[in-house]
């Protein structure tokens, strides 16, 4: 029987929920699926794959545009087939921010799409500034706490959905 394809989709401003989405595609390929990391924005067709993991950073509570543009493209398709979600953010780990709420578009997602659940990932200060914020959060962060990506907790997730994927648990949430 041949791996299962699964599309790890993702919208990131500073590459900090790029790396995150290729960790959890490696992770997904090492549990036996056929996995791949691809921008969000460059996805034209999801129809090849049996599964989908779509993550998005999030700033100020808010889904990337290519990552809420990727669902609305392929709403009718991701309603057929298993959907996974996650976020990452806030700044800091998940345990600092445990009153932080679910951004807004995921909650709507989980709804819209059937999507059997949805995860929030520590985040990384961004190491290029683009603007006031970012560079006062890097001036003013210290660089032991930039990094709050938990990358056991995020693969040990991955390998799960590589499990339920993989045995064939495929049919939507609903």
């Amino acid at each position: 029987m041949a791996e299962p394809a699964v599309l790890v989709a993702y919208a990131s401003k500073h590459a900090s929920t790029a790396e995150i989405a290729e960790r959890i595609a490696a992770a997904m390929r090492d549990a036996g699926c056929d996995a791949q990391a691809i921008a969000a924005a460059e996805v034209h067709d999801v129809s090849g794959y049996e599964a989908v993991v779509l993550g998005s950073a999030v700033y100020a509570k808010r889904w990337q545009r290519d990552a809420r543009s990727f669902a609305r493209r392929h709403a009718t398709a991701l309603n057929a087939m298993p959907v996974w979600l996650f976020s990452s953010g806030p700044f800091g780990s998940v345990d600092e921010h445990p009153t932080a709420p679910t951004p807004p578009m995921a909650t709507k997602l989980v709804e819209q799409l059937g999507a059997r659940e949805h995860v929030m990932f520590g985040g990384r200060v961004p190491t290029d500034p683009g603007n006031f914020v970012e560079r006062a959060m890097l001036k003013n962060t210290p660089p032991e706490r930039r990094d709050a990506r938990d990358w056991p907790v995020i693969e040990a997730w991955a390998r799960g959905v590589a499990a339920q994927v993989a045995a064939r648990e495929l049919a939507p949430a609903r």
